[in-house]
Formats: C-alpha cells, structure tokens, sequence
C-alpha cells in the first residue's frame, strides 16, 4: 500500500521465509524488518500518511492485545499537576497533544515547540526522561506496555537552542509551560544557578514574576539542556561513568575517571560527523536491555569514536538530530550556505540550497549491526516481535 502511494521512496518490503526458521535465520529477519520500519520512517510524509497510521495503530494494539474503547489519559505538566484526557485507546500522540494544548489554550502555531515524554519522577527527587514519544506512538498503548517502569506522560517544550523562549513569551499558556519547566529543572538540579542567583530565583518566584524568572534563568549554566541519568563511557578511557546534559549545541560530559578525578568535556555539534544506536542485548542478569550511541568526533584533527552505554540512547539521538535540524533552519533563515554530506541511498539529482555540514547518518545497529538511518522516533519499535508483521 505504501508503494503504491510513495512509490520508490519506500523500500521494498523484507521478503519471509516460508519453511521454519532456525535462530539465526530469525534473527537475521528481524535485523530486515527492523531496518525497513526505521528507513520507512525517514519520510514525515509517509508516517503521517492514513496508511502507515492505521497499519502502526493495529501492530501496537494487536502487540498489547488492547482494542479501540473510550479511556481515561492524565497528561501531567512540569508542577507536578495533570490533565485527564477523555480519548479512544487508538489516539495518536499526536491527536493526545493537540487535545491537551486545546484544554491547556495553547495557540495551534505554537503546539509544534511542544511534544509528549515517557518520564519517570522518583521519590528522592530524581527526574529521568525515558524518551520521546513518536507522532504516531499510541500513549495509551505505550504505557500500558511499561506499566513495570511506572513512567508517568509529560508535556515539555521540545527545541535544543533557549533563545526560542522568546518566541513563546508572549503567550500566556506557553509561558507558564516554561515557567514550570525551568522551577522544576531548578529543583532537580539540572540548571546551575549561583547561590546569588538561586536567592534571585525564590524572589521572582514569590512574587509570581514569570517572565523576569525566565529572563534570568536563561543565563545560568545548562538552562535548556535535557539530562541523562548517570551513564557509562570510554573516554577518555574505558569503564568512566559520565553525568551528560545535551543542548546548546554540545553533549556535556562531566567524566569521573578510575582515579575519582573528574574531567568536563564539551563535546561540539560542529566537530560530530556522524553517529550510531547500538542494540547490545539484555544483560547477564536478563533485567534490562543494554544500548549504547558511539559518535564520531574531531578531537584536534583527528576522527574518534566515542561510545556512551546508556538506556536513553534514544533519547540522545533525537536531541542530537534536533539540534543539527535547528542550525539548517537557522542557517536557512540567514541566507547561509553549510555543506552536507549525504549518504548514497539518500542522493537525488537535485541538490539542495541550503546545505549542512554534518553527515545525517544517524545509524541505528540492530542485532545484526546492519547500518541504518532511523527517524527520531525509531526507538518506538522495540517490541515488534516477528511474529507481529
């Protein structure tokens, strides 16, 4: 159905096999299958297309075993407060955010700095954002399937660079998203204010002074970053456990070394060529499944792979493309010209004006390690079984 839409611009579907298949041979259907759906995904119009809709609604609710029926959905914001969504069980993510901007007055041109998260608020104070949920993902649906994780669904402004604050100042629903926000990024610790400036915060805080704390805010180290949970990398050498915020145009690394000195690394968009999503396999005890994200790197002119083992790899690849898809739209909108290296499968004859200087070769191994460019929101298939398609 989908070639017959797009025709060319979707790859042929992986072929079966039609006698029983040993380990391997599952396997290695998997690592086509797994493929297929992430460069399917490449294409906003083919995963906003009714087809793909449909088909990506019946895998997850077919997957869960969960039919179309009215529910209830609690969409919470930053304070900790919730929306409770009357919604079908098929609604999409993005059908689920459209619904809570309306009740919450949040202007239509402003829906798109906004997008859904999978989080988890822990009772020490620690925030952990699991991940981004996919236009098309079925909240429901989702959280039902990590019910074992108690992941909560979050609403949270969706941009890498914090000068865009400004565009949504002027909107009262909007600011007071980001005012939440930034309290509770300030509270869990993931902003770096000085003891002057906190002092300065609880004042504008007390007084309800939205937009002076916002203005303030924005000055203080890691205001706008997303950050990991503690992780682990091998830089500068292996076995470091890293603390990382991503934004700014940066992945900071404040790097614990084996001889419990630190060392802060700020790890440059402009300077990463290219990096990848590797699915290692459930770990020895069988509780988790291990991912890391290695990226290539200049490091005084010389390309590295650095390699980060962490549950939000995911999470990490969309901040990173995010990131580079905010300086091309920047760059468009002053007239720059960045050179783009573009994979072979993704070459056309017509080349673009407007051009970026890393490589988009976001590459997700599967367990094969086959080389892929996912969407940003591949990390959604996960669970598709084989016996699901």
């Amino acid at each position: 159905q989908l070639r017959r839409l797009f025709g060319s611009a979707v790859p042929p579907f992986p072929p079966k096999f039609y006698l029983a298949m040993t380990k391997s041979m599952a396997d290695e259907r998997r690592s086509q299958l797994e493929q297929y759906l992430q460069n399917v995904t490449l294409d906003s119009s083919i995963t906003k297309s009714d087809v793909f809709i449909g088909f990506f609604r019946k895998l997850q609710q077919d997957t869960f075993k969960i039919q179309t029926q009215r529910a209830f959905l609690d969409v919470y914001l930053a304070d900790g407060s919730n929306i409770r969504l009357d919604i079908q069980t098929s609604d999409t993510a993005e059908r689920v955010l459209e619904v809570t901007s309306c009740k919450m007055g949040l202007p239509r041109e402003l829906i798109k700095y906004f997008s859904l998260f999978f989080f988890q608020d822990y009772d020490d104070g620690v925030l952990s954002v699991v991940k981004k949920v996919a236009d098309f993902e079925l909240p429901y649906v989702s959280l039902q399937s990590m019910k074992e994780l108690h992941c909560k669904l979050g609403i949270r402004k969706w941009y890498m660079d914090p000068s865009l604050d400004r565009l949504l100042m002027d909107c009262k629903a909007s600011l007071n998203l980001l005012y939440m926000q930034a309290i509770q990024e300030v509270k869990r610790n993931w902003v770096k204010p000085t003891e002057r400036q906190m002092q300065e915060l609880e004042f504008l805080q007390k007084n309800a002074n939205k937009a002076k704390f916002l203005e303030l805010v924005q000055e203080m180290q890691f205001y706008g970053y997303v950050r990991l949970d503690p992780c682990i990398c091998d830089y500068p050498e292996g076995g470091c456990s890293a603390d990382i915020y991503v934004g700014n145009n940066e992945i900071n690394c404040c790097i614990k070394l084996p001889t419990n000195q630190t060392k802060e690394v700020s790890f440059k968009i402009n300077r990463l060529r290219s990096w990848q999503v590797t699915f290692l396999g459930a770990t020895k005890d069988g509780e988790d499944d291990t991912l890391e994200l290695r990226f290539e790197y200049n490091d005084s002119g010389t390309w590295q792979w650095i390699i980060l083992y962490t549950k939000q790899a995911f999470l990490l690849s969309c901040c990173l493309k995010k990131m580079i898809s905010e300086q091309m739209m920047k760059a468009a909108k002053e007239g720059q010209e960045v050179e783009i290296e573009t994979p072979e499968s993704m070459k056309s004859s017509k080349k673009s004006s407007i051009q970026q200087k890393q490589v988009i070769h976001l590459g997700f191994i599967s367990r094969k390690r086959f080389l892929v460019r996912p969407n940003e929101e591949d990390s959604v298939f996960e669970k598709i079984r084989e016996e699901d398609l």
